[in-house]
């Protein structure tokens, strides 16, 4: 007897429909065909074991399974539940009646548990673009699955599970996810806030505008003036997500196998803060079977690299193309899958080997020209991509003891929210652009038009700090997010300054 049944092969972040055929015939071989890895084709031992556990007779004649199309490799233990159901079906234990109305995807443990898989979100989406009626997947990937709306989403966890199901025995309730209400409830809980920072008002200032137009970073201060701890609370102010950027986010994450069991959507903007030693492979995606790497996973969110310069240059330099495109492609002899990868790179450094040149009480004891070097290990053309350039001091003992609270995330972030959605409403026909550093060179001239004394005053700063085109589009942007803050149409002189204020260290005098 001859089934049809369907699985799914995920690549990048999205999913393929798989076709499994299973024959059941005279003989006793057992043929595997349509390009499948090694994890695949130990799926017999796995299958056989199942069955047996749970009073399931596993057929003694020969089987042909072709998994179509052929060209698309068939990778991981996922396709265990849909091969032994195929198996089960055409040799007559299961109906297969309703076989071609699911998509059903699990691996399978020696006693027939049904354990985690990768990418149920793609996988569930994809089954409804294709008219699927529903989808069977392990219950603690169920609830994942479920955000996809107009899905019948069935959570097992046990192979006799769905052999009941198919033969009409036992209709498990589907799963149902209130997305609203999961937004709702953990998307502004936070147990860090900005009121724990004493002083640095003008840093707060400059993150404040960091995360209104989503303008990358780059910290220069001393040992202890409070770099890291203001980075990892930028994510408090950050505006919450979008349902689209929700999902988009979710199934990156899912497909590295990161969002946590029994979860649904991500309701928390990512923050990504890999070690010095990261490779390159692990900081932009890819290994033998590609797999996304930091800038993918902090998708939607922030990429916090501490000590700069202890990063291995090659790891930096492969961030240059993303950074302006905003996604990364993985190439193989092949097929290539690309990754979304529009993040707010924040970084953290010293401004020397010893860590204190210009700082106000404690003296440089670096030899000449240190601070240069220290600098060059960070290339011009990745600095020129950074948009703002914050100098931190030391905060005094007169800050730091103070017992009045400063002020809270939750009010900082008012204000990013409300400067968003201004720009939210300006790129509404623009896929894909969601605030002003994502804006295009065609967008910049439409939407940021100084006026002369404005434009006057960009010309003396673009000649007297030598600064390159890039730096003058950073700039342009950076001031159109300052006038959102204040609720301006109009680009000002005022807002100019600012924005030319955070360019430190295109300064040639930063250096000593």
């Amino acid at each position: 007897m001859l089934v049809k049944l369907f699985g799914a092969a995920v690549q990048g972040i999205n999913a393929t429909l798989i076709t499994i055929e299973v024959n059941v015939s005279r003989g006793i071989r057992f043929l595997l065909v349509g390009l499948p890895d090694t994890s695949v084709k130990e799926s017999h031992e796995r299958i056989v074991s199942a069955l047996e556990m749970n009073g399931l007779k596993f057929p003694r004649h020969q089987i042909v399974i072709n998994m179509s199309p052929a060209d698309i490799r068939k990778e991981g233990s996922a396709y265990d539940l849909p091969l032994a159901i195929g198996i089960l079906s055409a040799s007559g234990a299961v109906s297969p009646d309703k076989l071609n109305e699911y998509v059903m995807m699990g691996e399978l443990s020696l006693d027939g548990s049904i354990l985690p898989l990768r990418g149920a979100l793609s996988i569930a989406m994809m089954a409804k673009e294709n008219g699927f009626r529903g989808l069977v997947v392990p219950t603690a990937n169920a609830k994942e699955a479920a955000v996809v709306d107009g899905l019948a989403v069935y959570g097992v966890d046990n192979i006799r599970d769905v052999v009941d199901f198919f033969n009409g025995q036992h209709i498990p309730e589907p799963t149902v996810v209130d997305v609203e209400k999961e937004f709702r409830e953990g998307r502004n809980a936070f147990d860090l806030d900005f009121s724990d920072v004493k002083g640095q008002e003008s840093v707060k200032r400059a993150l404040e505008v960091a995360a209104a137009g989503g303008h990358n970073v780059i910290m220069v201060g001393a040992p202890g003036s409070g770099k890291s701890m203001m980075a990892k609370r930028l994510p408090t102010i950050l505006p919450p997500f979008s349902l689209e950027e929700a999902l988009e986010t979710t199934r990156i994450h899912s497909v590295a196998g990161r969002t946590g069991l029994h979860k649904s959507l991500m309701i928390q903007r990512p923050f990504r803060a890999p070690h010095h030693t990261i490779s390159n492979v692990a900081m932009v995606g890819g290994g033998t079977y590609p797999q996304p790497g930091e800038i993918s996973l902090a998708h939607n969110g922030i990429l916090f690299l501490d000590e700069l310069p202890e990063f291995n240059r090659n790891v930096l330099e492969v961030m240059r193309q993303p950074l302006e495109d905003r996604k990364i492609t993985i190439s193989r002899a092949r097929f290539s899958v690309d990754y979304p990868a529009s993040f707010m790179l924040v970084a953290a450094m010293n401004p020397c080997p010893c860590g204190f040149h210009n700082h106000p009480g404690k003296e440089c004891v670096c030899p000449p020209g240190a601070v240069n070097r220290y600098l060059n290990k960070i290339s011009g053309p990745l600095l020129d991509r950074i948009d703002m350039h914050i100098e931190i001091t030391p905060v005094p003992f007169e800050k730091i003891s103070e017992r009045t609270s400063a002020e809270h995330s939750d009010e900082i972030r008012g204000r990013v929210i409300r400067a968003r959605e201004i720009q939210m409403r300006r790129f509404c026909g623009a896929r894909g652009v969601y605030c002003n550093a994502q804006m295009t060179g065609k967008m910049l001239h439409k939407y940021v038009s100084p006026d002369n004394a404005g434009l006057t005053l960009l010309k003396a700063a673009m000649e007297r700090l030598n600064l390159s085109a890039r730096a003058y589009d950073r700039i342009l942007k950076m001031s159109r997010t300052v006038a959102d803050l204040e609720g301006s149409e109009q680009i000002k002189p005022a807002h100019l300054a600012e924005a030319i204020n955070y360019r430190n260290l295109d300064r040639s005098s930063w250096a000593g």
